[in-house]
């Protein structure tokens, strides 16, 4: 990837995060800006407005720090356990969406009802696996795990903060920035390198040899049979 992709990446990484994180706070803060509106004063709505741009952006750039962690990773997880880099990817998926649910329940001291944390655990999941086909589909059946660790577990360390403070409206608010900009670079990466284009000359390739070989192959029969 040259440095004027990787610019364009961040750029429009940032502005999905940015717009993202506006959105997403007419919903999470309603009530803050509420009494914006009562009385109403367009500077506070406009500072209200530029605040969760600003954090949009911030979240934007944690998203963009785990996925280049995770192309690190991704490398060095290949080089040291080689085959079973797959399983060891889905282990680490099961056992993120284990704690997910074991600790933020152990936190609650059996004071909420245990269904409750499977919904966002679950959600993530769905979600993940959605992206991961997708981007599957697109590249290659052997991207569908390492796109899957990405959307379920590298989102969740990024959403530490978040899950820490144990707000549901701050938790929303970062949630939604970092999926948005989690899914936009996994499917938006190998187009910008090319590999999807790579991979369809490749198949391009490989079947005109085949039918070219095949031509050959009746262009001989009939020799033989003429002689």
């Amino acid at each position: 990837m040259t440095s004027r992709k990787w610019v364009r990446l961040f750029l429009t990484t940032l502005l999905w995060g940015g717009l993202s994180g506006v959105l997403v706070s007419f919903f999470a803060k309603s009530d803050t800006y509420a009494k914006a509106l009562e009385p109403f004063s367009i500077f506070e709505v406009l500072g209200l407005i530029f605040m969760f741009l600003g954090l949009g952006f911030i979240f934007s750039v944690i998203s963009q720090m785990g996925f280049f962690a995770y192309l690190t990773v991704h490398r060095f997880g290949i080089g040291m356990f080689r085959g079973i880099w797959p399983l060891v990817q889905v282990v680490l998926i099961a056992f993120t969406l284990f704690d997910f649910v074991y600790f933020r329940y152990k936190e609650a001291d059996g004071d909420v009802a245990l269904w409750t944390f499977f919904v966002v655990p679950v959600a993530l999941l769905i979600y993940g696996l959605a992206v991961s086909y997708v981007k599957a589909k697109e590249t290659n059946q052997k991207a569908f795990i390492p796109a899957l660790f990405f959307m379920v577990v590298i989102t969740s360390v990024e959403w530490i903060p978040a899950i820490r403070a144990n707000d549901p409206s701050w938790m929303m608010l970062m949630l939604v920035p970092l999926l948005v900009c989690n899914t936009y670079q996994l499917l938006v990466l190998h187009r910008i390198t090319g590999d999807s284009q790579n991979k369809t000359e490749t198949a391009d390739t490989t079947n005109q040899k085949s039918s070219g070989n095949a031509k050959s192959k009746k262009k001989k029969k009939k020799k033989k049979k003429k002689k």
